[in-house]
């Protein structure tokens, strides 16, 4: 695909990852990048799906849009979260391919793959068990999409590409302690702490789970490439490739905001599921994608980012 004769149509385009897509489509000549914003269409609603492609005519879609959080903000909205982000996809799915649109990339998610899933994570381990539980209604749902976009594929020929980025964090991401993920939470306990003198910090579960983390403007770029590159029918991890404890997390991101304290572990609140690394060799053999931010330099932006929104918000201290 020629970006530069494409109008793309970008779901959640104004959100954390979205806004990074948006940003890299512009930098890189799409014809046209056109912003979904959830305050003015509603994609939960398949007239408003259908009117705004109407009116857009985009050639591309990349859907981004969705409802999205960390464990308690799973937990205390499992069916919100499988009901939005199922119909918002199936809007767009559908009123794609009644358009004909002639591509369309669906962002999906880490928290789609079984439980126990074996490390690393291959894509075709995807069907092979129920997701883990705090995070299964979201991830079903986001299933759910790429079995969709397969059939809508083989019965109408809609060109449909699926992602299955990592847990991201960066810049813009969201830093509210009730719906955040963990990298976001634990920046702003920590900053919170050491502006206040407190000399410890709760966390949830017991430290013992991994993760891979990929920084924003990684993933950003790997959905343009497999925008322009990838037309396959197999989803896509997207990802480092490296996994990281929490406990080790935690001790980095403490050293990086220059937290002494202790860390109090809230063993009664849940750990998620135990470990989370992906093999990333498809997109790398397939769209060109490896990701270039190591940990430690992200987190360093990430925390900069968040100690620069901290001194432009009215009385916010400046540590």
């Amino acid at each position: 695909m020629d970006l530069t004769q494409e109008r793309v149509l970008v779901t959640g385009g104004a959100g954390f990852l979205g806004s990074h897509v948006v940003e890299l489509l512009r930098a890189q000549s799409a014809r046209e990048v056109v912003i979904v914003r959830s305050s003015e269409h509603d994609l939960v609603d398949r007239q408003a799906v259908g009117r705004l492609i109407r009116d857009v005519k985009p050639s591309s879609i990349v859907h981004l849009a969705a409802r999205v959080g960390g464990i308690g903000a799973n937990q205390q909205n499992p069916g919100s979260y499988f009901h939005d982000n199922l119909l918002m996809g199936v809007n767009v799915l559908d009123e794609a391919r009644a358009a004909r649109i002639g591509k369309v990339v669906l962002a999906g998610t880490i928290c789609s793959y079984p439980k126990h899933t074996p490390v690393p994570f291959r894509e075709h381990e995807l069907w092979n068990g129920y997701p883990e539980e705090t995070s299964a209604p979201y991830g079903v749902a986001k299933k759910a999409l790429f079995v969709m976009a397969d059939a809508y594929r083989r019965q109408y020929g809609l060109n449909t590409v699926c992602l299955m980025p990592v847990n991201l964090y960066g810049p813009r991401d969201n830093f509210d302690l009730e719906s955040s993920h963990v990298i976001p939470a634990m920046i702003r306990k920590f900053l919170e702490a050491r502006a206040a003198g407190r000399n410890e910090v709760v966390l949830w579960g017991n430290g013992t789970p991994t993760r891979e983390f990929l920084y924003v403007e990684d993933c950003a770029r790997a959905i343009v490439l497999a925008t322009a590159r990838y037309d396959g029918e197999e989803p896509v991890n997207v990802g480092t490739g490296s996994e990281c404890r929490i406990a080790d997390l935690l001790a980095l991101i403490a050293e990086l905001t220059g937290f002494r304290g202790s860390i109090a572990w809230d063993s009664s609140m849940p750990n998620g599921q135990p470990r989370r690394c992906l093999d990333v060799s498809r997109a790398a053999e397939h769209f060109g994608f490896r990701a270039a931010i190591e940990l430690r330099d992200g987190l360093g932006r990430t925390i900069e980012w968040m100690r620069a929104e901290r001194r432009n918000a009215k009385g916010a201290p400046t540590t």
